[in-house]
């Protein structure tokens, strides 16, 4: 309570003053009250009307950026912050010079590289000589900790943002798959941060309350397996696996993905448990959850190929040199085993969480119904003169008709079907086919009236031409208009599927100028670039066009949404 001369001064004071200068008076004592050693037990801010807005960006290929981002910016307006959100692939690069404050939350696709949507900023940051020295930025970086290049676009992009003589506000935020609970506690603390710095303070806010909690995760379902058959025929140098799955009430669409996560093999699980001595049965604590080491060890944890961390996490706890390189955790315990079996329950905790197996859904929805079918290639490969398998590979080749199995959907937005009367062409070798059954499969069962034309590529035509039946129906009834095909084991010209495009060049360049929609699936090294290659290829000769015409009508495309592709 004032005292009456005080109070008399100050309404004298607020008399004179403008809804502006109110505005600013009402920041400077909040952020007097809120000083550490205060009494009051609320935290207000406010700022002046001159303050600055933050813009918060993301790139992403999956949508989980996006969906950080756009909760980042909800969060900020709730605070009274002026934000901007905005996807990088629809961010005025020339803005970059004009922000103060600016947050990107970015995703690391495959082998380190950045998601399409964010690739002109990329580049532009790397290959432009500007600086921005008023710049103060903040970076989250998406990633999944079983590629050896986690996070690395985020590394980046913090990085050259940085050189470029931005100031980080704060630090860089890695996240793997879970990464819900760091990436909002780092964003909160950035918040605070901005919130009682004088160069950025916030609007008039009621008393900070931690925000309730929204689920972490995806939606995760169970599905019965329908059946399970190798689509190679006999004689073929591969396994590529059909595996259809009961899922009533699964929602997705063509294009989407299905993520699985595989449980280990039960042997290697059993010679763990008996190399560290542990309890099978003992139950303990893993990231909030209550569990077995028996069932964390089968269906929770990374054990086949650890990360380097992990090793040196290992290393540390037996006091052994241990050089990095691709081993599991049994052979690390025959190696270099345990003094006690109470350490086991440490190692438990430094290992990572298995990451999910991302499959191409190759059904449809309308054709369909009730079920998710995918197409795995069996994973072989050798260590050390071994021939090895993929965990999933594994996992997914054991199960049988009736056998239960967890997956998640995993959204596309990206690589979508376009209207009905719009004419596709499918690129896909290899497992790369999936989606394109899914697509083909949508339109026979809606009626879309728009032509469809595919290029697939496998080794040999006898025992490598996928879902052949199913193609070669589709293409009596006219649903697939046109069917290149290329198998390198078949003749002497070993023809790949970027031969096939070269060939078709002119009906291929005719189609993509009538307004076709172009997409691409498969590897992404070595088809996918050769592929991209031949293509510019196409477009300069049948288009007559420069090098540098062709990049840009080829990028035009892809700013109409009429190429996507999806490469792993």
């Amino acid at each position: 309570m004032l005292t009456e001369p005080k109070f008399k001064l100050l309404t004298d004071l607020i008399s004179q003053l403008s809804k502006e200068e109110l505005i600013w008076m009402n920041g400077y004592v909040s952020g007097l009250v809120a000083q550490p050693g205060s009494a009051s037990p609320v935290v207000t801010t406010a700022a002046p009307a001159t303050s600055k807005k933050i813009t918060i960006t993301y790139g992403t290929e999956t949508g989980n950026s996006k969906k950080l981002a756009t909760d980042f910016a909800a969060k900020a307006k709730k605070m009274g912050v002026q934000t901007k959100l905005v996807g990088l692939d629809q961010y005025r690069l020339t803005d970059l010079s004009k922000e103060e404050y600016f947050i990107t939350v970015i995703s690391t696709q495959g082998e380190g590289e950045p998601p399409a949507a964010a690739q002109k900023f990329y580049d532009h940051i790397h290959n432009n000589g500007f600086i921005i020295p008023q710049l103060k930025y903040g970076v989250l970086a998406l990633g999944d900790t079983s590629y050896p290049l986690f996070c690395k676009t985020g590394e980046d992009v913090d990085s050259q943002l940085q050189k470029l003589g931005g100031n980080r506000i704060a630090p860089l935020q890695k996240c793997d798959l879970d990464y819900e609970e760091p990436a909002n506690n780092w964003f909160d603390a950035l918040l605070k941060s901005l919130s009682t710095t004088q160069a950025m303070p916030v609007t008039a806010a009621p008393a900070v309350t931690t925000a309730d909690k929204k689920p972490a995760g995806k939606k995760t379902y169970t599905g019965t397996i329908l059946s399970n058959i190798n689509l190679n025929a006999r004689g073929s140098a591969k396994k590529t696996y059909h595996i259809e799955i009961a899922a009533e009430g699964v929602e997705y669409l063509p294009g989407d993905s299905i993520a699985i996560i595989p449980e280990n093999p039960v042997a290697v699980v059993k010679e763990i448990l008996s190399l560290s001595k542990a309890d099978p049965r003992k139950e303990i604590s893993w990231k909030n959850e209550t569990i077995t080491i028996k069932d964390l060890l089968l269906k929770k944890l990374n054990i086949t190929y650890l990360l380097d961390k992990s090793i040196k996490q290992y290393a540390a706890l037996v006091q052994k040199d241990i050089p990095a390189t691709r081993v599991g955790l049994a052979a690390l315990l025959r190696k270099y085993p345990l003094q006690d079996p109470a350490q086991f329950e440490t190692v438990l905790q430094g290992l990572t969480a298995t990451a999910p197996r991302i499959y191409n859904i190759a059904s449809s929805p309308a054709a369909h119904e009730g079920e998710i079918h995918i197409t795995v290639l069996q994973d072989v490969f050798q260590v050390k003169d071994e021939t090895h398998y993929g965990i999933a590979t594994l996992f997914l080749e054991g199960k049988k008709e009736g056998d239960e199995i967890s997956f998640f959907i995993q959204p596309n937005k990206r690589f979508r079907l376009p209207a009905a009367d719009k004419d596709v062409i499918m690129i896909g070798p290899g497992t790369g086919i999936a989606p394109f059954r899914s697509f083909v499969a949508e339109r026979d069962a809606t009626g879309a009236t728009g032509r469809n034309w595919l290029f697939f590529g496998e080794e040999k035509f006898t025992t490598d031409f996928l879902y052949q039946t199913e193609w070669q129906n589709w293409f009596s009834t006219d649903v697939l208009t046109k069917v290149s095909l290329a198998f390198h084991k078949d003749s002497d010209e070993k023809p790949y599927v970027q031969h096939k495009i070269m060939q078709q060049a002119s009906a291929l360049f005719e189609w993509i100028q009538n307004g076709a929609y172009l997409y691409l699936c498969g590897e992404k090294e070595p088809m996918g670039k050769e592929v991209e290659a031949a293509l510019l290829t196409v477009i300069a000769q049948e288009g007559k066009l420069s090098k540098e015409e062709a990049a840009k009508y080829f990028e035009q495309l892809k700013t109409e949404g009429r190429y996507a592709k999806d490469l792993y």
